[in-house]
């Protein structure tokens, strides 16, 4: 058979997922050999190459939205996956509590405090800080070689508060936060606590510190204390959520809204209504439409028609299509290879770096994967 290529009116038709309004269609990848006769699907690197494009529409160090585009569904959900569960981060893993008077259980205290999210010097976290192995014994005694605590692999953290009465309130005031001194128990309250070489990565702005400082971690009362001692270690969202260097990650398909025939004047701002601010605009209709034969606009110069603006905006929910007047005149749908991403950073990582991150984690997995191949003779 011989060999043939699609046009580009096809291969866009093809990428887009139909949104009806009571059915989804074509949610299936059609880009795989054997599908279309004739047509030559291999993988092809030069092709992700040349169609593989990454657009940010809003980067700052807590959140950043881009979109990855001529991707397949399977490695963009890898990337999400590996920001969530498989980028490292510091977090409190053991609390030793010294002392606790509140109301808070030590368990539920140790908790809290394990889900503070940190940071620090980059180069610190990155390059100095390494994993931590617990001790097959168990650990137990005074001595590194049975703990495994070293300044490579733990950061030692120290909260020691105690509630007092203020003698300098005013006489009949029910404020507890001015009736007392700490009353109210904040992540600033817990103090870092440098050993070996950490003040060389550690120190200034690059100390280690809460992200949040007026994270309430408890309520205290005149006689109440806490005193314990913390040390935090690397680890990954897998093992647990407090490592994950991400509070939220997530992707959505680019919405696309195609108007097949006109909308004009009071449908045309009841259709704006239809989807959220910014994605449907409003313009008048020019002389030079009006005046073009089977353009729909015939006799309709200076009155407003509905233009799309900002598919992006849109939440598809499908509003415009239960709408009789609509029918036939708009068909949404959703590109499969656009993926828009919102990455929310807990502070330890930038966001847009988390992503960067993500991709150097794939590429190792591919590269320890293609050796095993290699070793097994594949």
């Amino acid at each position: 058979m011989p060999r043939r290529e699609p046009s580009e009116e096809e291969v866009e038709r093809r990428k887009i997922v139909g949104i009806n309004a009571e059915t989804i269609t074509d949610v299936s990848s059609t880009d795989y050999p054997g599908v279309y006769p004739g047509e030559d699907h291999s993988w092809d690197l030069d092709k992700i190459r040349r169609t593989l494009q990454i657009e940010f529409h809003h980067n700052e160090p807590l959140l950043a939205s881009f979109s990855l585009i001529g991707a397949d569904a399977s490695i963009a959900n890898a990337f999400r996956r590996i920001m969530i569960a498989d980028v490292p981060t510091l977090a409190i893993e053991t609390v030793y509590i010294d002392n606790n008077t509140s109301v808070i259980q030590d368990e539920v205290l140790a908790h809290r405090l394990g889900l503070i999210p940190f940071r620090g010097g980059r180069e610190g976290l990155d390059k100095f800080m390494k994993w931590y192995k617990k001790p097959d014994n168990g650990g137990g005694g005074d001595d590194d070689a049975n703990t495994g605590y070293f300044d490579y692999n733990t950061v030692a953290l120290r909260l020691s508060v105690e509630c007092t009465h203020n003698e300098a309130a005013a006489p009949g005031e029910t404020d507890p936060t001015k009736l007392y001194h700490h009353a109210h128990v904040y992540a600033k309250d817990i103090v870092f606590e440098p050993i070996g070489r950490q003040d060389q990565y550690f120190s200034g702005e690059d100390a280690i510190a809460p992200v949040h400082p007026d994270i309430l971690i408890a309520k205290l009362r005149p006689g109440q204390e806490i005193h314990c001692t913390m040390h935090m270690h690397k680890g990954v969202g897998s093992d647990h959520a407090k490592f994950s260097p991400v509070a939220t990650a997530s992707y959505r398909l680019m919405p696309t809204i195609d108007i097949l025939r006109p909308i004009i004047g009071a449908d045309a701002e009841k259709f704006a209504k239809c989807f959220p601010p910014g994605v449907i605009g409003l313009e008048k209709v020019t002389r030079k439409e009006a005046a073009r034969q089977g353009s729909g606009y015939e006799g309709h110069e200076g009155e407003l028609k509905a233009v799309v603006r900002d598919p992006m905006r849109d939440t598809v929910s499908r509003e415009c299509l239960r709408h009789d007047e609509f029918k036939d005149k708009v068909k949404l749908g959703r590109r499969r290879d656009h993926f828009i991403y919102q990455v929310e950073s807990t502070g330890q990582w930038d966001s847009d770096a988390i992503f960067l991150e993500a991709v150097a984690h794939l590429k190792e997995k591919a590269r320890r994967l293609e050796k095993q191949l290699l070793e097994m003779g594949c």
